[in-house]
């Protein structure tokens, strides 16, 4: 079960007295910014709710949990959403959601706080590493948490296995009989951890080198921004390829992809006679568009994740589980 804070913890830990506390959050005007900053920020970390709260959550019978993604960055996280939210409605949960920046594109790209005040029943983090601070803190509370689409050694995750993602995507570029290979990644900022995108080029070149394809025909292009103007951009290195042999692009993510190919289109760049797009996530309007694709289980992982997290939910300490996903190739017309 998840240790209730009270506000003499509150106190204890903020150096100052209850009454402080109880000021801070219910009389602001009597307290000054700077201590009223630290009691509140003490209150998140401990995720101490309020005892009025807390009573009228006992006698609602619901329970709330957090999910961290960063949605504004990427949209195949709105997609995981949507699995988590189906596995919630039934079971009284309420969800509150907070965007988090993208790590690829962040100095910091590690979470060491939880962006929420008051007390959580669970959690749910998906496509941000964890820092090593927030993981103890997250243990010693025993907070039920799931990952997805990330890991650490000491949380339960849902990954997608993307080695075996990227070997699709070589293997369909090889078979569409493309000469030279392009991986756009949007790169990062941080050498922190292991994004996935990184993950995904090593397992491009592994499985293009087992077709005899030297990592010296392989361009690997960093973005200068992860959206569809980033991949415009390179686009224009991937023309030039173009006009002495037939290039694979496989790009980090769907988005890249998009701008890869409209700007290839735009410059009357035969799609998929000169070159060969294939995008990363996957989803209906990618689809619909012709876009060949990496297609994740988004939904999939965001159900199984809420499932998981549901059944721990007052059951005490569970040992760590990694379940691993596998993506499929969908090819459309751009390949």
């Amino acid at each position: 079960m998840t240790r209730v804070y009270t506000i003499y913890d509150v106190a204890r830990e903020a150096n100052v007295s209850v009454a402080t506390v109880s000021n801070a959050i219910n009389r602001p005007a009597r307290v000054g910014a700077d201590t009223r900053q630290r009691v509140l920020d003490v209150a998140g970390r401990l995720g101490y709710i309020p005892h009025a709260a807390a009573v009228y959550r006992r006698s609602s019978g619901r329970r709330r949990i957090g999910v961290i993604a960063p949605f504004g960055a990427y949209s195949s996280y709105a997609e995981r959403l949507k699995g988590v939210l189906a596995a919630l409605t039934e079971d009284h949960i309420e969800a509150i959601v907070f965007d988090h920046p993208s790590a690829s594109r962040s100095p910091s790209p590690r979470l060491a706080a939880l962006p929420f005040s008051g007390r959580l029943d669970g959690l749910i983090i998906m496509g941000v590493p964890v820092d090593s601070a927030l993981s103890a803190s997250i243990l010693e509370r025993d907070l039920p948490t799931i990952l997805i689409d990330s890991s650490h050694p000491e949380l339960s995750s849902i990954v997608l296995d993307d080695v075996h993602g990227a070997k699709l995507a070589a293997e369909h570029l090889v078979d569409r009989g493309f000469e030279r290979f392009v991986y756009v990644t949007e790169g990062q900022v941080s050498n922190d951890y292991i994004s996935q995108g990184r993950k995904r080029l090593t397992g491009f070149v592994h499985a293009l080198g087992a077709h005899g394809i030297p990592e010296s025909d392989i361009l690997c292009i960093t973005a200068r921004s992860g959206d569809v103007a980033g991949g415009r951009a390179a686009a224009d290195v991937i023309a030039g390829h173009a006009r002495r042999s037939r290039v694979g692009v496989l790009a980090g993510h769907d988005l890249l992809a998009a701008g890869v190919l409209a700007e290839l289109r735009e410059r009357a760049v035969d799609v998929p006679g000169a070159v060969g797009v294939v995008g990363w996530d996957g989803g209906e309007l990618v689809e619909a568009l012709g876009m060949t694709t990496v297609h994740q289980p988004l939904v999939e992982s965001g159900r199984i994740g809420a499932e998981q997290l549901i059944a721990r939910l007052g059951a005490g300490p569970a040992s760590v589980q990694r379940v691993t996903l596998l993506a499929e190739l969908r090819a459309g017309v751009t390949t």
